[in-house]
């Protein structure tokens, strides 16, 4: 097996401004080379922190952080070749075209001259950019600059591409192509590191790490996390929608339930899902309601993350 190409031990980190708070807390994670890997969380979780100690933007505070073989607070100039990081607020150069944003990150990162130009044209059809090469970056959609980001952070071929939340403020049809465009990436050898927000985007990932409040509560295979859920999961829709409230209220076997759009998700006791169907229909038709959905279902990755947080907290919680 090959060694890890990105390795993080019992990382914290600390903010100046706020020293009683932790960013990030004896965060640990291992990631082989060539895959596709997905730090998952919300808002504040430690996502972008992560990245930006192993972008070798910021350090750490504590631990250890290797990348490629390199320490990040010792040998930060060595790795910037091999990775290519797309922050959040990543800035193209708005008054210029998209060959000369190409260009101009292709010299800052140090692109032979022989290689620049076959580089450039490789990166305008791996993103579909092409027709649009003389068009100026501020006159992009904002799909397309997500596009020009991610070949600007490929120009140099990178061992290691690093992006935070690439997927945000984008629509449904650019955001399957770009997920599309990182599984090639990762065919040609990249090993892809990205963090999101969205809970969906975790099954297009080999593994993933889900952060909450700066610390990793589940890492694994997403099949694997969610083959480990303790509960079976149904699903509910009736018309009116209070009717299933109202059938939930009378659930032995149900341990949780959330409104998941225009249906409810319920975490059932394992054996017991044909029981609580049962009585589940006895109770909506009784109300004489409608039944839309009524069903056992798959979990999903927010499924996991939910009892994961629940858990955490049921742990912190005082006796």
């Amino acid at each position: 097996m090959e060694n890890p190409i990105l390795n993080i031990k019992n990382l914290s980190k600390q903010y100046q401004s706020r020293k009683e708070l932790f960013a990030i807390r004896d965060f640990n994670l291992t990631i082989e080379p060539g895959v596709l890997y997905g730090l998952i969380g919300p808002d504040g979780a430690g996502k972008s922190t992560t990245l930006r100690i192993l972008g070798t933007v910021i350090e750490p505070s504590s631990g250890e952080v290797w990348v490629n073989g390199y320490n990040v607070c010792d040998d930060p100039e060595k790795i910037r070749p091999h990775i290519g990081y797309m922050p959040q607020l990543f800035s193209l150069y708005p008054d210029l075209s998209v060959v000369e944003n190409l260009d101009f990150f292709a010299n800052i990162n140090q692109v032979k001259k022989e290689q620049k130009k076959s580089r450039i044209e490789k990166m305008l059809t791996f993103t579909n950019l092409k027709d649009f090469r003389y068009r100026r970056a501020r006159n992009l959609s904002g799909g397309m600059k997500k596009k020009l980001v991610l070949a600007c952070s490929l120009i140099h071929n990178p061992r290691i591409l690093i992006l935070d939340e690439p997927s945000t403020g984008v629509d449904p049809v650019s955001r399957r192509e770009l997920w599309r465009m990182l599984a090639e990436v990762v065919n040609q050898g990249v090993t892809v590191l990205v963090s999101t927000p969205y809970m969906d985007e975790a099954d297009r990932c080999k593994e993933v790490a889900i952060l909450y409040d700066g610390s990793v509560i589940a890492q694994g295979p997403p099949p694997e996390l969610k083959a480990s859920l303790p509960f079976d999961m149904i699903e509910v829709k009736s018309k009116p929608r209070k009717a299933s409230y109202t059938a939930l209220e009378k659930q032995e076997y149900v341990l949780d339930w959330r409104p998941v759009g225009d249906r409810i998700r319920l975490s059932v006791e394992k054996g017991k899902t044909r029981e609580v169907l049962k009585s589940l229909r006895a109770s909506i038709t009784q109300q004489e309601a409608k039944i839309r959905v009524l069903r056992k279902t798959a979990p999903q990755m927010e499924d996991v993350f939910t009892f994961k947080v629940k858990e955490l907290r049921d742990r912190n919680e005082p006796v």
